[in-house]
C-alpha cells in the first residue's frame, strides 16, 4: 500500500516556477543557480508562505540529481545549541566535499531567528571559515532576531503574504485533484483561519475532507476549534450596545459549548474588531483594552473573571461614545 503523504508536503513546489507570487525572489535564485555564483542569503517572512519551498526548489535547480547529496537541512527550532553548529554543521558536513560541478554545498537553516545567541555567533564563525565549499540559506520569520553579523553577511530576501485570490486558486487546484467537495464559504473559512499561511491552509483542507464529504465554512471552524466570526462580532456588539448579561450569555456559550481557552477568545476578537461597523475611535479603545487583557491572561489570571471585566470595559467604552461630551 502506498503512503499516504500530508498534502502540504504532497503539493509543496517542487521548482522555482511553481513558487507562488514571489516574482522577485525567484527572478534573483534562477539567476544564482544559473550563473552558479551564490552568496549567503536569509530568507525572512510570515509562517507558511514558501520559504523552505524556496530553498528546497532552489537546491534542486542548482544541482540537478544531485541535489540531496549536497544540500543539509536543520530545523533551528529543534536543535537550537551551539553543538548543533559546531559538530552536525562543521564536523559531518562543511568539511566533506561537494557532489558535481557545483564547488560548494548548499545548508538550509529552517527557522534560525530560533537559535540562541551563542549558536549564531558560532554559525557566524562557520560561514567565515567554510566560506569557499559551503553557502547557507537561513529561513526565519523575524529578521529582527538574526545577529546583525550574519545579515551582513547575508542577501536578505522578504517573502510577501499570499494573496487571497492567489490562495484560494492553489486551494482548489488540490480540492479538485483529491476529489474534495468545498463550498465557495469553505473556501473563505479555510482563508479566514489561515491567515495567509498557505500550509496550514492546506493542513486545514485535508483535515476538514476527512471529517466531511463536504466542506463548509462549519466543518472548517470545527476542525481548528475556533467559532464563526459572526458569532464573536455579535458577543462585541451586544456589549457595545450595552447589554452586559446577554454578552456574558454569548461568552459562556463560546467558551463551554466549542471549548474555547480565555486566549483563544481573545485572540477571536482582535481579529473581529477591525470589521466591527463602528468608529475608528472605538475600535481603538477596545483594541487598547484588548492588549490589557490579554497580558493578564498569559499571567495566569482567571479567565472567567478576565473576560467578564473585558466585556465591562468594553460596554463602557460604547456607553462612552452614546454619552455627549461636555463643552470646556
Amino acid at each position: 500500500m502506498e503512503e499516504e503523504l500530508m498534502w502540504a508536503e504532497k503539493y509543496r513546489p517542487k521548482r522555482l516556477d511553481d513558487i507562488i507570487d514571489q516574482d522577485d525572489v525567484i527572478r534573483a535564485l534562477k539567476s544564482f543557480a544559473k550563473e552558479k555564483n551564490v552568496p549567503h542569503m536569509l530568507f525572512a517572512g510570515p509562517a507558511g508562505v514558501g520559504k523552505t519551498a524556496t530553498a528546497i526548489a532552489f537546491a534542486r535547480e542548482l544541482y540537478g540529481e544531485n541535489w540531496r547529496e549536497n544540500t543539509l537541512e536543520l530545523n533551528a527550532s529543534d536543535e537550537r545549541g551551539i553543538d548543533t553548529v559546531r559538530e552536525t554543521i562543521k564536523e559531518r558536513f562543511a568539511r566533506t566535499l561537494p557532489v558535481g560541478d557545483v564547488p560548494f554545498k548548499l545548508i538550509i537553516l529552517d527557522e534560525s531567528d530560533a537559535m540562541t545567541a551563542d549558536a549564531q555567533t558560532a554559525l557566524r564563525r562557520v560561514m567565515e571559515i567554510f566560506a569557499r565549499n559551503v553557502r547557507f540559506i537561513l529561513t526565519c520569520n523575524y529578521s529582527n532576531k538574526i545577529i546583525e553579523p550574519i545579515q551582513s553577511r547575508t542577501v536578505v530576501f522578504r517573502f510577501n503574504p499570499l494573496p487571497k485570490d492567489k490562495a484560494i486558486e492553489r486551494l482548489k487546484f488540490i480540492a479538485k485533484n483529491e476529489g474534495v467537495n468545498v463550498s465557495e464559504d469553505g473556501y473563505e473559512a479555510i482563508w479566514d483561519v489561515s491567515a495567509g499561511d498557505m500550509r496550514k491552509a492546506i493542513n486545514t483542507l485535508q483535515s476538514a475532507a476527512a471529517l466531511s464529504n463536504i466542506v463548509n465554512s462549519d466543518i472548517v471552524y470545527k476542525v481548528v476549534g475556533m467559532t464563526r466570526p459572526k458569532e464573536v462580532r455579535e458577543l462585541l456588539n451586544l456589549a457595545l450596545q450595552g447589554k452586559f448579561s446577554d454578552a456574558r450569555d454569548k461568552l459562556y456559550e463560546l467558551m463551554y459549548n466549542y471549548g474555547l481557552s480565555g486566549n483563544d477568545i481573545v485572540s477571536q476578537i482582535h481579529r473581529e474588531i477591525f470589521r466591527l461597523n463602528t468608529d475608528e475611535s472605538i475600535k481603538i479603545k477596545i483594541l487598547k483594552t484588548l492588549g490589557d487583557y490579554e497580558y493578564r491572561l498569559m499571567e495566569g489570571a482567571n479567565e472567567e473573571i478576565q473576560l467578564s471585566s473585558l466585556l465591562a470595559q468594553i460596554v463602557l467604552i460604547g456607553y462612552e461614545s452614546k454619552t455627549p461630551q461636555r463643552e470646556r
